[in-house]
């Protein structure tokens, strides 16, 4: 999937080329780095996040990353998986804010889970945080306890500063969309949630021309299905985030579809946010290497990389436009209920750019 993402951003940045003469001042040139990472690098030399591979990615202007994991490492120790690369990686480049459109292109509606009119036209942002709460809190681990055996624990976390960062990154996302942001939390039951209640409550007050809404976490898994199109920006914490984010994605007719990207404070050397872009789907490694698996949201991933890193709003349209115009060809693949390949697939976002 990296591969194919990669091939267009290739193939987008040479047509901004001139035929001839020198390069334009602000055509796309693109160097690519690639390394082994997650699985691939702990069967090589037995860790997830090879030495060296941070401080590279940290001199990169943007990370575009394929799926790490698979059944295959699930009997290694928790520290030694692959998922930890992943985060190793967002922990690394400071990558807080984790951005994932969940919007349903037309020539897909019939393949959605819900019903054409519940469906049509929805349009979200999920912002979920990406640095703290319940997956970095700590202390954390597994401990005997007396004869009973085992207690497994882990720290839900979440400071002033925290909370503001991620809710100012929804609140300027909803000031180009529909200006409308509803942070997602549990502060009935949890004492985090509450102060992620009164912190995005006070930010509200600053962005008078954003509606805001609060909306409990079990309430809004509820309303994603029953009625998707009354979101525009969702924001939440780390694991709220990771389950309604799938949970979203599934809308849309395929995982297959989505992608994402995770932002920092840390500028480029353009001025830009350096950020990581992957699509939100897994390695799906019972289909690996037969050609079956959807390209398109490595490709959508790879317009977020030129939309937010490079500052090329018009590389970004281009590459959607021609996944856009590929679906409504009819193409479609498995999982989307078709029979087109990976490489079917490939070739016609490439012919349409």
């Amino acid at each position: 999937m990296t591969a194919v993402a990669v091939r267009v951003l290739e193939k987008v940045g040479a047509l901004l080329q001139p035929e001839a003469g020198p390069p334009l001042e602000d055509a796309a040139t693109l160097r690519f780095e690639t390394a082994d990472v997650g699985g691939a690098a702990i069967d090589k030399i037995g860790v997830p996040l090879p030495p060296g591979l941070l401080k590279k990615a940290q001199s990169a202007d943007a990370v575009l990353l394929g799926a790490v994991g698979g059944p295959k490492w699930d009997h290694l120790l928790h520290a030694r998986r692959p998922e930890q690369a992943l985060l190793g990686l967002r922990s690394g480049l400071k990558l807080f804010a984790n951005l994932r459109p969940v919007r349903l292109f037309g020539a897909l509606a019939e393949a959605s889970s819900l019903k054409l009119e519940v469906v049509e036209g929805m349009d979200i942002l999920v912002v979920r945080e990406l640095t703290g709460g319940i997956y970095f809190g700590k202390p954390r681990g597994i401990r005997v306890k007396g004869v009973r055996g085992k207690v497994g624990y882990n720290t839900e976390l979440y400071s002033t500063e925290e909370i503001e960062r991620i809710g100012k990154v929804a609140f300027e996302a909803a000031r180009g969309r529909r200006k409308k942001v509803t942070s997602v939390d549990k502060a009935n039951i949890l004492e985090s949630s509450i102060l992620w209640r009164e912190v995005i409550a006070r930010l509200g007050k600053k962005y008078p021309d954003v509606m805001l809404e609060h909306m409990y976490v079990d309430n809004c898994a509820m309303q994603l299905i029953r009625n998707p199109r009354q979101f525009d920006v969702i924001v939440t914490g780390n694991l709220f985030g990771d389950i309604l984010s799938d949970e979203a994605a599934m809308l849309t007719g395929s995982i297959g579809m989505l992608p994402s990207a995770s932002l920092g404070g840390r500028n480029n050397r353009w001025g830009f946010p350096a950020g990581l872009y992957e699509p939100v789907h897994g390695s799906a490694p019972d289909i690996a290497g037969k050609g079956l698996a959807n390209p398109c949201a490595a490709v959508l991933s790879s317009a977020l990389l030129a939309r937010h890193s490079l500052g090329r709003e018009e590389i970004a349209r281009k590459i959607e436009s021609a996944v856009q115009m590929a679906l409504d060809q009819g193409l479609r693949t498995a999982d989307l209920g078709g029979n087109a390949s990976t490489g079917t697939m490939e070739r016609a976002i490439l012919e349409r750019l």
